[in-house]
């Protein structure tokens, strides 16, 4: 049984819309959210990324970055910018990229849920992160990051999301600088909301975070922190629902700034134990299977599949991101902490295998490695058998934008 619950958005005015609607406060650092931000007062990163406009210097969680915020949200507020919604309702969040669609319904989802082990998930978090949207949360009274939850799909769901975008007008759509074209819907009468809440407690047995983990653990350890003084709204937590047949993941790749004293040729060698090794010149490499990599160094490609015996069948041994941990990063590169060790970073499937090749060639790293994605259903395998992925093992798009629906925990 899923608990979920309309709720009173803050949101923007139609006319504001497209300005005030945001990329992910994770998927930017500093200097590019100030990039993106420039010359658009509207702009939610004011709110997400509040040292925009504070000195370049500064401290990013200190206590003045997240005091601006809050000064930021009241300023849009009274600027007439954003405005809460009179009434609890349900929204529809259709997201369309290269021609591929995917709708949510926006709701607020239960803390208990969450903590219940009813909300599934597959990754650890890192308390520096965790710490940072809790401080956000706190300061602004407001959850403004989206918690991106998948479900089973559920035929009568479906059924009044679609009737909901082809009868009814929608309250924002617009076309971003990226290409990806968000619409939103309201549903607003009682009927519509009962049947909703009463089809997630009596057929979506549980769901499960695909993007936001530290989000979703944020938002219950504020509840916590509040303890009696925890308001009604604090019990819940901002969230779209996507059901499964309609997500797409997409790889999530590895740059390494050294090889661990060993030459390319040497860990080229190497691989070979554990791999079949394919040179491939300058064409990259874009795993087309399981079990299938990419190896980036010196300017040329490699694809790598992994030999029999080096992967077990159990929902984590088979996944991609633990052969490559398992075969190449711990054993070979020493690597044995990937949210860790300074050897490692990550790159999203979105910034293309161009962005792989940048960074090695500039010199920033010493080489790459592509992957084949994980599914949905590896997902759901994982997060139903309380298993938890290596971390950075899924990368969804298209991403919701902030600022669009804002849920407040006063009021």
């Amino acid at each position: 049984m899923s608990i979920i619950k309309p709720f009173k958005a803050l949101r923007p005015q139609a006319q504001f819309a497209k300005q005030v609607a945001s990329k992910p406060y994770d998927v930017l650092n500093s200097t590019e959210a100030r990039i993106e931000a420039r010359g658009n007062h509207s702009s939610f990163l004011h709110i997400t990324k509040s040292e925009i406009d504070l000195a370049e210097n500064i401290d990013i969680h200190s206590q003045e970055v997240y005091e601006r915020a809050k000064e930021n949200l009241t300023a849009f507020i009274k600027r007439d910018i954003l405005f809460r919604e009179n009434k609890e309702c349900y929204y529809v969040y259709r997201l369309i990229m290269d021609g591929r669609s995917q709708t949510g319904l926006v709701c607020v989802s239960s803390i208990d849920d969450y903590e219940n082990d009813i909300i599934k998930k597959h990754e650890f978090t890192r308390p520096e992160k965790e710490q940072d949207r809790i401080n956000h949360i706190k300061t602004t009274g407001a959850q403004t990051g989206n918690v991106f939850l998948a479900y089973r799909n559920v035929a009568a769901l479906d059924a009044i999301i679609e009737k909901c975008v082809s009868t009814k007008t929608a309250i924002y759509n617009f076309l971003a600088e990226d290409g990806i074209e968000h619409a939103v819907w309201i549903l607003n009468d009682t009927d519509t909301i009962s049947t909703i809440s009463k089809i997630f407690e009596e057929d979506v047995p549980c769901t499960y975070i695909a993007d936001g983990h530290h989000r979703a653990a944020s938002a219950a350890k504020v509840r916590k922190t509040l303890g009696g003084n925890a308001t009604t709204n604090a019990n819940y937590f901002l969230t779209t629902l996507f059901p499964a047949s309609q997500l797409q993941i997409m790889d999530y790749n590895r740059v390494i700034k050294n090889l661990n004293g060993l030459t390319v040729a040497d860990f080229l060698a190497a691989l070979g134990q554990d791999f079949m090794v394919e040179e491939n010149g300058t064409e990259a490499v874009k795993p087309q299977a399981l079990h299938e990599f990419g190896f980036y160094a010196d300017k040329t490609w490699y694809k790598l599949i992994a030999k029999p015996g080096t992967y077990s069948e159990d929902p984590i041994g088979v996944l991609d991101v633990t052969i490559l941990q398992n075969n190449i990063l711990g054993k070979l590169l020493n690597i044995l902490d990937q949210r860790t060790d300074k050897n490692i970073d990550f790159v999203g499937g979105i910034r293309g295998l161009g962005e792989l090749e940048k960074r090695v060639n500039s010199g920033e790293m010493a080489a790459a490695f592509s992957l084949y994605p994980v599914s949905i259903e590896q997902l759901f395998s994982i997060a139903d058998t309380g298993n938890v992925m290596p971390p950075k093992s899924t990368w969804f798009e298209p991403k919701l934008r902030d600022g669009l629906l804002t849920h407040l925990i006063y009021e």
